[in-house]
């Protein structure tokens, strides 16, 4: 899998190296599903505080397409840790749809039995 990183604020780039590893932890048992993906963190307010730090997480997968998700949290690592959740949720419930589709597809194609 390959993880790229994008981010303008200069905090954020401190956590290029943590949000690469925390990639690769999460997705760890699907990394074969994903041959890229990109997160990008910015400072939604910018110096006025608040609840603003974002993460936007895009993963490029063969069986789901292209999937984008976001999250904003006070912290960045928590909404690193926000958008990586969702993401693995809705990967693995995809996965799983197209597995179950495939079983379903098997036990209902017709057996020609050379007649």
């Amino acid at each position: 899998m390959q993880v790229l990183f994008k981010s303008h604020d200069p905090q954020a780039d401190e956590l290029r190296e943590v949000s690469q590893r925390r990639m690769r932890f999460v997705f760890r048992r699907i990394d074969w599903l994903i041959p890229k993906a990109t997160v990008k963190l910015s400072d939604v307010n910018g110096p006025r505080g608040g609840i603003d730090k974002r993460c936007q997480v895009e993963i490029k997968s063969d069986f789901a397409g292209t999937l984008v998700v976001s999250s904003v949290a006070h912290d960045w690592r928590v909404a690193l840790n926000n958008a990586l959740s969702r993401a693995a949720r809705f990967l693995l419930r995809q996965w799983r749809r197209e597995k179950n589709n495939r079983r379903l597809r098997q036990r209902a194609s017709p057996v020609s039995d050379g007649a």
